[in-house]
């Protein structure tokens, strides 16, 4: 067990490095200049640019940049944005709390609900029932994040007046402790009941399928050929074999969310990663886009190391393959 854990851990850390390598040059290869956009679109100075790309290294060889921020971040120096001029580290510290929150909460609930009415649908497959959730997931899984968004808000927030239009919580009032919490849960309503029925569709239709097959198998035949209790082999032997994709489908959606709920983010002005990505992005915010791309290699590879950890628990075969 050990061994296939460091195996795992060696894997996870080759790919961050060879992520980040990727990433750090595809940076700097795209288009547009930002110390242009620092200087100011209309009647930039030519010699504020050079000041400027003197000032944050621009002016050297990518290859020698790239060593330099290698130095820089192994002593935990992420560099400092180049609009704000504050460290990324602070920056990116600041938003993905707001993220994780957003996405851990859509996850756990997306995979809830789908695998839940999933096992239902595949115990009554062929069933009106069965189709009828079909047909249900194949509507929402078609339906754009953002359109579905604005309908959320149009309905619940602007017509009905129940819940907010957007924010993480109400600035003009001083919630401590639990009401700030519930605040909070209040904002959190609509961006998750987004992506919960965006994501839920793809979670009932792994584990439809999965439990189908797995209810198809010789070992199952037998035990019920021997009279064994069907509730018994559901729990003991169906659903356990089943729910490895959907393991699979849950920490692989979870890692891309931090980084793919941008569009969500904007749309409910939700103070995450998503408008912080986006402006990086604009203005060539060289120093933050490399952080935030780190950080979400690390995590990513993270995520799938505690993956292939929680296979090798549920299945012991794993771990020695």
């Amino acid at each position: 067990m050990k061994l296939y854990i460091g195996k795992k851990i060696m894997t996870g850390t080759l790919t961050i490095i060879l992520s980040f390598c990727i990433t750090f040059f595809l940076i700097r290869c795209a288009p547009g200049n930002p110390m242009k956009v620092l200087a100011g679109t209309e009647n930039p100075n030519p010699e504020l640019i050079e000041n400027l790309t003197k000032k944050y290294g621009l002016d050297k060889p990518v290859p020698i940049q790239f060593v330099c921020y290698i130095k820089n971040a192994l002593r935990g120096d992420l560099g400092y944005s180049y609009m704000s001029n504050e460290p990324v580290s602070k920056l990116i510290g600041e938003k993905i709390f707001p993220t994780i929150l957003l996405t851990l909460t859509a996850a756990i609930l997306s995979a809830l609900i789908g695998t839940f009415f999933g096992i239902c649908a595949a115990r009554k497959a062929s069933s009106k029932f069965d189709k009828l959730l079909c047909y249900i997931s194949y509507i929402f899984d078609s339906i754009p994040g953002f359109w579905l968004s604005l309908i959320l808000i149009l309905i619940f927030a602007s017509t009905l007046r129940l819940l907010p239009t957007s924010g993480m919580y109400d600035i003009r009032a001083e919630y401590r402790g639990f009401f700030y919490a519930l605040d909070v849960a209040k904002h959190l309503i609509l961006p998750v009941s987004t992506l919960v029925i965006i994501q839920a569709p793809l979670y009932f239709r792994i584990a439809r399928t999965s439990v189908i097959k797995t209810m198809s198998e010789d070992y199952v035949t037998v035990f019920r050929a021997v009279g064994m209790d069907d509730r018994k082999i559901f729990n003991k032997y169906i659903f356990r074999n089943a729910v490895i994709p959907i393991i699979t489908i849950f920490t692989t959606s979870l890692a891309f969310m931090i980084g793919g709920v941008t569009l969500v983010e904007i749309v409910f002005a939700w103070p995450g990663m998503g408008r912080l990505v986006m402006d990086a992005i604009v203005k060539r915010d060289y120093p933050l886009l490399t952080g935030v791309y780190l950080m979400l290699s690390i995590s990513i590879c993270i995520v799938m190391i505690v993956t292939d950890l929680i296979y090798a628990f549920i299945d012991p075969r794993i771990r020695f393959e």
